[in-house]
């Protein structure tokens, strides 16, 4: 092996050919053997065998409408001016489905005769000819005995069971289910379940990737969290291979003492590569043990998601004669300049939206770690190796990994960053699911320029103009000039620092942050919270210089409070809601409106009809104000104009 502890950066595309060189040439089943299952149970599954018709459905000539069978010959001449009256012996009273009586070929409807009692008798009149085989289903006119009703390789739905049914199937030869195992990894590991001590992560991964498998149409078993031992690894692989079709060992595929994947597929059975050309999801495994491919997944859940997405669903698909389901792509505008890597496929979730006639991308947190981004994502962008990344608004394509109708239902809501504003995501979600508000921590400024570039729909902003002391509305003149705009009130809110229990530092406000044994965390450039903070340090004098940690920056005032409850900094300004989420202290600092901003046509938008109600609703405020920190006297109160 080589002394590098990656074999290469393989690109995608080359590492799926090295895998499937290395599985055929260890023998690797390229299809799964056939079983024959009940109708009844085969919904999803992949058909191993043609399906024909085994009868002709319908296997008789049926009656398509309730009413009289009749010879089309003696109806010829009806018509309304001249009804025709037809005697008993020239017609049979039939019901939907019956098999037409001999001698008859059409069905006049039940709506379009009369029956009469004349001298003579009983008569049907007609007002209107009937051609042969008129309301008339004939023999095979579904399917005829014989014909190929669904090919091989085929996912059998709902209506496939019924038609394979109708002509005279009871089972269906289908692909067995792929056998996937998956084998977590690493002393740190803890069982779901468990309440993780600092340095241990609960297995949340073999739960994902379990899943993943399922819906791609495989049976999953996940073993024991295996130790980070070579020897008691190497034993765990080989079990597996026994058994398995498929094999993903999560983590240990990296470069750190105790990644150990990569060299034990390698004494156990082939390696074919090390190292992916994509991000994330760089240390990626692939070989073979035994005929039974092996997958090396990156413990981030980010990354183990997208390596299941690349190379194991596709392979999970061949193995059942099939292709992964397809997702749709469109074409959407990025609602920020977006980096990307020179060297590497860039997978990056983005939520979506839609406004002015089109769609509107804001690509979400990148960490490999960050989990959330996989459940906020409404699709997925990939940048190609040879692209540094995107400006904003330019033209990318995006897979959908939600449908186009509720992307266009979406309110999407960008800049600064609130807690009230996740609450009433869930609560206007929870009302009707129909309705989703996708928010984006951009900062006040990054949300008015989004704003102008029409971006967004809402621009949350608690923006303090230092000169006049007043908030937003001067900053809209500068930002959207000429521009007809409406602003809301959201909320009163209280900013505060936020300190562990106690006040181990004993602060009492702005001025000790000059002190050299406070550390700080700021909020990013361009946040109303950082332009408050610039406002107070220069009421007093005191330079950024001289703040231990200012040029430290997290994007959310839930991202300040985590960094002062794990220890990493002293104090952050932010909102009281967030500290109480971490069970830290505040020290009043100021109030401040913190305001919405849109377009006037927008606030009138139906779009947006279940947030205006939402903001006059008193469980709503009620629900705010159970936050802390905020007053929502004036909620919904139009500032301007």
């Amino acid at each position: 092996m080589d002394s590098s502890p990656f074999v290469r950066d393989v690109p995608a595309a080359d590492a799926l050919a090295a895998w499937r060189d290395t599985r055929r040439a260890a023998g690797c089943p390229t299809r799964l053997p056939s079983e024959r299952l009940p109708l009844a149970d085969a919904l999803g599954r992949i058909t191993a065998a043609p399906i024909w018709a085994r009868r002709s459905s319908p296997s008789y000539d049926a009656a398509a409408m309730d009413g009289i069978a009749v010879r089309a010959h003696d109806t010829v001449g009806a018509s309304p001016t001249t009804p025709l009256q037809l005697a008993p012996d020239d017609f049979d009273i039939v019901d939907t489905g019956d098999p037409l009586p001999p001698g008859r070929d059409a069905v006049i409807m039940r709506e379009h005769v009369h029956h009469l009692d004349t001298p003579e008798g009983p008569r049907a009149e007609i007002d209107a000819a009937a051609p042969p085989y008129h309301h008339v289903r004939s023999i095979g006119e579904d399917v005829a005995t014989a014909e190929l009703l669904l090919p091989e390789g085929h996912r059998l739905r709902a209506v496939d069971l019924a038609a394979a049914a109708a002509a005279g199937n009871l089972d269906v030869e289908v692909r067995r289910r792929p056998q996937v195992t998956i084998i977590p990894t690493g002393d740190e590991i803890t069982p779901l379940g468990t309440d993780p001590a600092p340095g241990q992560i609960v297995d949340t991964n073999s739960l994902m990737l379990a899943a993943q498998a399922e819906e791609a149409g495989a049976t999953a078993h996940v073993t024991p969290i295996q130790p980070d031992d070579p020897t008691t690894l190497a034993a765990a692989l080989r079990q597996a291979a026994t058994t398995a079709d498929l094999v993903i060992v999560i983590a240990g595929s990296s470069a750190g003492r105790d990644d150990h994947t990569a060299r034990i597929v390698e004494e156990t059975g082939t390696l074919a590569v090390h190292g992916v050309a994509v991000r994330p999801g760089h240390p990626v495994v692939l070989g073979a043990v035994d005929a039974t491919p092996v997958v090396g997944a990156p413990g981030y859940p980010v990354s183990a998601a997208l390596t299941f997405d690349i190379f194991v669903a596709p392979l999970v698909a061949e193995l059942q004669g099939t292709s992964p389901p397809s997702r749709p792509t469109v074409q959407a505008h990025l609602a920020r300049k977006l980096a990307s890597v020179v060297g590497m496929d860039d997978w990056i979730r983005v939520r979506l939206g839609e406004g002015d006639g089109r769609i509107v991308a804001t690509p979400l947190p990148r960490g490999a770690g960050v989990l959330t981004s996989l459940v906020r994502a409404d699709g997925l962008l990939v940048v190609p190796a040879g692209i540094e990344g995107h400006q904003a608004g330019a033209q990318v394509p995006v897979t959908l990994l939600r449908d186009l109708p509720d992307i266009e239902r979406t309110i999407v809501a960008t800049g600064s960053h609130d807690l009230v504003l996740d609450l009433a995501a869930s609560m206007l979600r929870a009302r009707d699911p129909r309705v989703t508000l996708a928010s984006s921590n951009v900062g006040s400024l990054g949300g008015l320029i989004a704003l102008r570039d029409g971006l967004c729909h809402l621009a949350g902003s608690n923006l303090l103009d230092p000169a006049t002391g007043a908030y937003t509305l001067p900053y809209l003149d500068r930002t959207l000039p000429d521009q007809e705009l409406v602003v809301v009130r959201l909320v009163h809110r209280q900013q505060c620092l936020m300190v562990a229990p106690g006040n181990p530092k004993d602060l009492s406000g702005i001025d000790d942050l000059a002190r050299g044994d406070v550390r700080y965390v700021n909020r990013q450039r361009g946040a109303g919270t950082r332009v408050l903070l610039d406002h107070q340090l220069q009421r007093r004098g005191i330079t950024p210089e001289q703040v231990d940690g200012y040029t430290r920056e997290e994007h959310t005032h839930l991202g300040v409070a985590a960094a002062i409850a794990a220890g990493r900094a002293d104090t952050g300004l932010g909102i009281v809601a967030a500290a109480r989420a971490f069970d830290l202290e505040t020290v009043p600092i100021a109030d401040e409106p913190y305001d919405l901003v849109m377009q006037a046509r927008t606030w009138e938008d139906p779009r947006l009809a279940p947030l205006r109600a939402l903001l006059y609703d008193d469980t709503f405020r009620q629900a705010v104000t159970d936050l802390g920190g905020y007053d929502v006297e004036e909620m919904g109160r139009v500032v301007r104009p």
